[in-house]
């Protein structure tokens, strides 16, 4: 694995690309993380549109009111075993090895961010592909499924960096799993199920100023072919925020810790 070149830039890229074929060959290699990843979100939507969904009154075709959400959840399920793994390279020795075999540091980290996007492009890819068999239609254009995909990519960007940076700073693999249960929570408490407007007193206004609301009502405008300018300025302005913490934060532990 060595990267001796006169060029960091590419022997950096050398070493991310080997670090996520690594933890892409650990993913797969997991029955966990596969089922939480992509069969939960599926398992999710089934349960919401089948059972739940005629108790729900949004207004419109309940499938394509969820479908926007169930892609959230998609990327929040995916980050449990992305912190697990991010704990247990730091708690197993892991690092050491690299730094021996001149592994840059950055890789590591860039790594297991690459590998969160790529399990959360297949857990998206399921939902959507469940959806579409649920009866889900969307109306809009090639470049507003653009834009819905680009707000995805953006917030599963995000969202990797916060939870390798929550899994740098857990003691253990299970602290990390833990630290991540409310990135898993907030979609439940946002306009994923149901219209923020609908909940009650207390909850209705924390779901319409939490961060996945406007992430959410951005990719549904997108997909309902009636983008909504506000919601998607409020979504990457969220998502940067995130990517930037998570990024600093990150950085800082793994400097800290090796």
């Amino acid at each position: 694995m060595s990267t001796t070149t006169s060029n960091p830039l590419t022997g950096a890229l050398f070493d991310s690309s080997v670090m996520l074929r690594r933890n892409s060959t650990h993913i797969t290699r997991s029955p966990v993380t596969i089922f939480n990843a992509a069969l939960m979100p599926v398992m999710m939507m089934l349960i919401f549109v089948y059972v739940f969904g005629d108790a729900f009154d949004v207004g419109e075709n309940y499938i394509d009111y969820a479908v926007p959400g169930m892609l959230m959840l998609a990327i929040s399920y995916g980050l449990s075993g992305t912190a697990v793994s991010v704990s247990s390279d730091m708690t197993k020795g892991v690092i050491n090895r690299f730094k021996v075999m001149d592994v840059s540091r950055g890789a590591v980290l860039t790594g297991h961010v690459a590998a969160s996007i790529v399990t959360n492009v297949i857990a998206l890819t399921a939902v959507l592909g469940v959806g579409f068999a649920l009866g889900f239609r969307s109306p809009a254009s090639a470049v507003q499924w653009l834009g819905a995909l680009g707000v995805l990519l953006a917030t599963a960007f995000a969202a990797a960096w916060l939870t390798v940076a929550l899994g740098m700073a857990a003691k253990t693999p299970e602290a990390a799993g833990m630290s991540v249960v409310p990135l898993l929570m907030l979609p439940f408490l946002s306009s994923a199920i149901v219209p923020a407007e609908k909940m009650g007193p207390g909850v209705r206004q924390f779901a319409e100023y939490q961060p996945f609301t406007p992430i959410i009502e951005s990719v549904r405008g997108f997909l309902a072919g009636t983008p909504s300018g506000g919601h998607t300025v409020a979504a990457f302005a969220w998502c940067a925020g995130f990517a930037v913490i998570g990024y600093v934060w990150s950085r800082s532990t793994f400097s800290k810790r090796v």
